[in-house]
Parts: structure tokens; C-alpha cells; sequence
């Protein structure tokens, strides 16, 4: 049985680990860079909000819901609706880590924090060992590259407005290293309307305690709270800019849009302090991510990988990718999924089966193979997809994957002869 090292331990690198334990890995060692799991998840926050709620429940039809059940276990807000988006759920960002910690211990994955892999070995188009900072050398048969795309510093200067202390930490922990790059392939760069590269992160974090009374109570009760803004204090210019443009809808320029994930999230890339401060409710308002939400967020979806609908990255022979590294399909739900198919297809790899293609009748298996079609074109590269909205859920309720239906969802699944494909050992 082979032994499978993940790179990254965001929710894609997570999923990836746990699914390649399930499909009958021996040993699964998972690299973080940073000192908690997670990334940006760690300021997430929103999941089952529109078509991710089908993407979801095919996962769980599939074999393959286990990082699911740790958000259940951390969630603060079921079946919400803002501008736009509906049946959302929230999890607590500060509960979040711990519960995944406790899916990966009880499936035996070995995880390391502060492990960021600085270099690799290869034996001709093989990956043989990743190299970390602390001179450590990890083997393995089969890897899985989920770094993401945020980072170094260096991309939010040239991209961005420079570095705004997110939760990436760049200067503590050192900048993300990309596995497949130092293999010799040539990476992907998404592009935002205009051209320009790469796309600034989608939301801010504010500290819930320095809101108005009102705005806490509701956001308490309701887990989203929407403040009209004085058209003078208005900025929908910096709706262009975002990632999740599932949210670049012009409520969310007309209004502070809020939603409770145990901080106040703001949906806004940034919002000039001075500014937020004048709008009734929001007079102490302090950001906590990114520390500088003033003047910018972080850079993404920079150096991603070419990558085949198995998601195995071409030009290396045992590289698989997950999450932002799989390509311009953002959020956590698509973190997940493509991190379970990662995974379980590192092990069926390396154990010398067909790699598995979802099918395009189920969302995740139409999303991860449209999306890969669209990188291949200059339009398609300056899109966003998400199960949530915009281009991409628009194209899910054309073709009738959209469902709320559970038991429907699941006789789909089962339709293509997929039930429980991820929690099966590869044989």
C-alpha cells in the first residue's frame, strides 16, 4: 500500500489526506506551513449557501463527507439567507481547526504544523521527497499539492496593495512554495476583468465586539445582519477585484453586508476604516482580518496547475492537485470535493487503476471538468466558479444539477453507480 504525503494543510490538503486514508493508503503524512490547519478557512465561514448545498450532499453520497461533518460540529448558523445566496450555514471560525484536528487523528494521518516544504527531489518525471524548512526529508510513493494560490508577499505588492497582514502569514511562517513549479511545470495564472493577474480575496473580518449593540444582537439572532451604506460612502468599484464574485452583486455594494462566524464577516475585500466608521453602527469598528482590511485583502489564484479531470497534474507522474491549485473554482465546499477526488485518486494511482473522472451528471464532476475547460481559454481565465453563484450556478441550474433534494442528490449518485466510491478501500 503506498504512502501518500499532502502538501498544504488547508481544506483541500485535509480532505485529500483523509480521503487517501480511506482509500487504503499505508501512511499519509500532511505538510502544513503555518502553525493551525485550514488557511483561509480559518476566516471562512459559509458553506451549504446555493448550489454548494447539493455539491455537499453528493459528497456525502460519494463516500467522501467526513471534513463535512467536522463543520457540522463547529456551526453557528443553519439555513440563513442574504442578498442573493440561500439555506446557508455558518461555522464558528474559532472551533473550526480543533474539529478537523480530531477527523485526522481518528483516521491516523500523520500531520505536521510549521512544516512548510521548500523543495523537492525527483527521480526523472517522479516526485521521490519533499524537503522542508526544518531540513526534514519526507518520501512517498504519490503526492497531492494543496497549497492554494495566496502568497508570497512579493504577489500582493506587484498584484495588490501590498501586504495587509492576513491570515496567510507570509512573514512568519515564509511564503507558499509551489511543489509543482519546482518539478518544472508551468503554471496558470487567473486574471481579474481587466486583465491584470490574479484576484484579491473576497471578505474581511470584523471584530464583533466593536459593533453597534443592534448589529450584534442581530447577528446573533439572525447570523447576518445588512446595513444600508450612505450612497457618498459607497465603493462598488472594488466589486471587479474580488474572488468570490458569487457576491459582486450591487446589494453588497449598497449595503455592509455582515454575516456571524463568530467574528463579523464583513463581505467586502476591503473597506476604507475611516470610511466603515461613519456609517451608523459601525463607529469602533476594528478589522482582524486581514489586520490591514483598510487598505486592501490578500492575492489569489496565482500559480495554478494544468491538471487533467482526475485532477493529476501534467508533466509529473505521481502529482495530484486539490483546491486553488486545481484551478479558479473558489471556496471551501470546492476545496473539499476536489480534495477528496485528489486524494482517493493518489491511491487508486499508485496502485495502478484508472484514476476516477466524476461523471458530468453529477455538479462536481461537471465543475471540475468545465472549469478546467475554461482555463484553457484567455476569457475563461478571468472567470471565478463557484457552486455558490455567478457564472458557474448559473450553469448548474441550466443543466438541472441544482438540488436541494437529498434523496434525489443521492439516487444521482447511485444512477452512476458512485455510492460510496470514497469510502472504499482501492482494490
Amino acid at each position: 500500500m503506498p504512502t501518500v504525503v499532502v502538501v498544504g494543510g488547508g481544506w483541500a490538503g485535509c480532505s485529500a489526506a483523509v480521503a487517501a486514508r480511506k482509500a487504503g493508503a499505508e501512511r499519509v503524512v500532511l505538510l502544513e506551513r503555518a502553525d493551525m490547519l485550514l488557511g483561509t478557512g480559518l476566516v471562512g465561514g459559509i458553506m451549504r449557501n446555493n448550489g454548494r448545498f447539493t455539491a455537499t450532499e453528493e459528497a456525502y453520497a460519494l463516500g467522501g463527507g467526513d471534513m463535512f461533518d467536522a463543520v457540522e460540529m463547529a456551526t453557528r448558523h443553519r439555513n440563513i439567507e442574504f442578498p442573493g445566496h440561500q439555506h446557508a450555514n455558518l461555522y464558528d471560525v474559532a472551533k473550526i481547526e480543533p474539529a478537523v484536528r480530531e477527523i485526522l487523528s481518528k483516521f491516523g494521518i500523520e500531520f505536521q504544523t510549521t512544516a512548510r516544504v521548500r523543495d523537492i527531489t525527483m527521480d526523472g518525471a517522479r516526485i521521490k521527497s519533499v524537503i522542508t524548512d526544518k531540513e526534514d526529508e519526507v518520501y512517498g510513493d504519490v503526492f497531492v499539492e494543496a497549497t492554494g494560490t495566496a502568497g508570497p508577499q512579493a504577489n500582493c505588492s506587484k498584484y495588490g496593495n501590498g501586504c495587509v497582514m492576513c491570515i496567510i502569514r507570509c512573514p512568519s511562517f515564509g511564503p507558499r512554495i509551489s511543489v509543482a513549479s519546482k518539478a518544472g511545470v508551468k503554471e496558470l495564472n487567473g486574471r481579474k476583468a481587466d486583465g491584470s493577474l490574479g484576484a484579491m480575496s473576497g471578505s474581511c473580518k470584523l471584530l464583533k465586539e466593536s459593533l453597534g449593540k443592534e448589529i450584534v444582537e442581530e447577528l446573533d439572532r439572525r447570523g447576518v445582519a445588512v446595513v444600508p451604506i450612505p450612497e457618498n460612502l459607497r465603493k462598488s468599484e472594488s466589486l471587479s477585484i474580488k474572488a468570490c464574485q458569487q457576491y459582486a452583486l450591487k446589494e453588497f455594494a449598497e449595503n455592509v453586508v455582515l454575516l456571524d462566524t463568530g467574528h463579523a464577516k464583513l463581505m467586502s475585500p476591503f473597506y476604507p476604516l475611516d470610511k466603515l466608521r461613519q456609517i451608523p453602527g459601525f463607529e469602533n469598528a476594528r478589522f482582524e482580518d486581514p489586520y490591514a482590511g483598510s487598505m486592501g485583502n490578500s492575492m489569489r489564484y496565482l500559480a495554478m496547475s494544468p491538471r487533467d479531470d482526475a485532477l493529476k497534474v501534467k508533466g509529473v507522474d505521481n502529482l495530484f492537485c486539490a483546491g486553488e491549485k486545481a484551478g479558479l473554482l473558489v471556496g471551501h465546499t470546492e476545496a473539499i470535493v476536489t480534495g477528496t477526488l485528489a486524494g482517493h485518486n493518489a491511491v487508486r494511482f499508485e496502485m495502478g487503476k484508472e484514476p476516477l473522472v466524476l461523471p458530468d451528471s453529477l455538479a462536481i464532476g461537471d465543475a471540475i471538468s468545465h472549469v478546467n475547460q475554461a482555463m484553457q481559454t484567455e476569457d475563461g481565465l478571468k472567470l471565478k466558479y463557484t457552486f455558490s453563484g455567478a457564472q458557474y450556478f448559473k450553469r448548474m441550474k441550466e443543466k438541472g444539477l441544482y438540488s436541494t433534494d437529498v434523496p434525489a442528490i443521492k439516487s444521482r449518485v447511485e444512477e452512476a453507480g458512485l455510492s460510496g466510491v470514497f469510502a472504499q478501500p482501492v482494490h
